[in-house]
């Protein structure tokens, strides 16, 4: 039977053991959730910012990307000076400090547009290296702040055009529109078919011999034709340029040239006579005195032709009264029988002439 001695050696050893499993336990835990290496030191950075940006403790804190320590506060710093109202606490690895230069500059960065958070500092170039508890200076989050607020507009645009496309598909799918019918209507494609067979048929006949089209494509008569032709059109700018013919002197007779710089000449005078007034078409042009002549003589010639018209005067009556048309028209049959018997017995007249003499 085990003495006193001995249970209460066990119940140490239990003990001792359950503390050493307990603290086995918390390390891992603390390990595996931690942000910082266990055996590590960490030093203090502070940065001053017009705004946080929705930053938040435990964010990481990074040097180029690569991560170095987090977040350990954010809070107001009590300066109401720009770029100074927020204060950031950076808690980075002791060791790291070698690594960030005294003129890094540090800003708040996301994975992406809508992603966490985070302080990047960006390595500056002077030998100095950041001490314990430096000030690294940051850039202003407003471009940031920007930037993030033209993501939000983006998205909302896109996903205005994702409905739009939604509501799109949807009247395809019922067989809507254009492309809906041309989806589900057997109609639409069965056309589409039937004008497919006839693009078919006339690609067909484009490639035989057969109609206008295969003819100028395969006939060498044609073919002929078009080079004869287009030789004719080469002799004929041949002559041309030798200025042979009308047009070639026209191109190339200097005395043509001057004859027509002569002729266009006199029509440019004519034009400018015409322009001042000159003869008589100019006159006619310009002058107001021929023109109140000319409406002058025709208001007369209108009023005669009224007068005409209502019977006045003889050439009136000539044309609206019977009588005179009838009475001159027997005078003219009188003296054309006259005329007649003249011709017929020119002696009969002769010795009445005479006789009165």
């Amino acid at each position: 039977m085990p003495t006193a001695q001995q249970i209460a050696w066990s119940k140490l050893k239990v003990g001792l053991m359950a503390v050493a499993a307990m603290m086995i336990l918390g390390t891992l835990i603390f390990l595996l959730t931690g942000d910082t290496h266990f055996f590590s030191t960490n030093v203090l950075l502070y940065t001053y910012m017009t705004d946080s940006a929705s930053l938040a403790k435990a964010s990481d804190v990074r040097l180029n990307g690569i991560r170095i320590g987090k977040v350990k506060d954010i809070g107001l710093s009590g300066d109401n000076r720009p770029r100074r109202i927020i204060r950031v606490t950076m808690e980075v690895e002791k060791k790291m400090l070698s690594e960030i230069p005294a003129d890094s500059v540090a800003s708040v960065s996301a994975e992406n547009v809508l992603g966490s958070k985070f302080i990047n500092i960006k390595k500056g170039v002077k030998p100095e290296t950041a001490q314990p508890g430096a000030e690294i200076t940051s850039l202003d989050t407003t471009d940031f702040d920007d930037v993030v607020q033209q993501g939000y507009a983006l998205l909302t645009s896109v996903q205005g055009i994702v409905k739009r496309v939604d509501a799109i598909v949807s009247l395809v799918e019922v067989g809507q529109g254009s492309i809906g019918k041309l989806l589900v209507d057997e109609t639409l494609y069965n056309k589409l078919v039937s004008v497919a067979n006839e693009v078919e048929k006339l690609t067909v006949a484009l490639n035989s011999d057969k109609g206008t089209f295969g003819k100028l494509i395969y006939s060498d008569e044609l073919y002929g034709d078009v080079r004869t032709s287009l030789g004719r059109v080469d002799s004929m700018l041949a002559d041309l340029q030798k200025g042979k013919g009308t047009a070639g002197k026209l191109l190339y007779d200097d005395a043509v040239y001057d004859e027509t710089r002569k002729t266009l000449a006199e029509v440019r005078k004519v034009v400018e006579d015409l322009n001042a007034g000159k003869g008589t078409a100019g006159k006619l042009l310009k002058s107001d005195d021929l023109h109140n002549q000319l409406q002058t003589s025709m208001r007369k010639i209108d009023t005669l032709i009224d007068k005409i018209n209502a019977g006045q005067g003889t050439i009136g009556q000539l044309l609206v009264n019977p009588a005179l048309y009838d009475s001159l028209n027997g005078t003219m049959h009188e003296v054309q029988g006259l005329v007649k018997d003249i011709h017929a017995n020119p002696k009969k007249f002769l010795r009445i002439k005479l006789g009165l003499f």
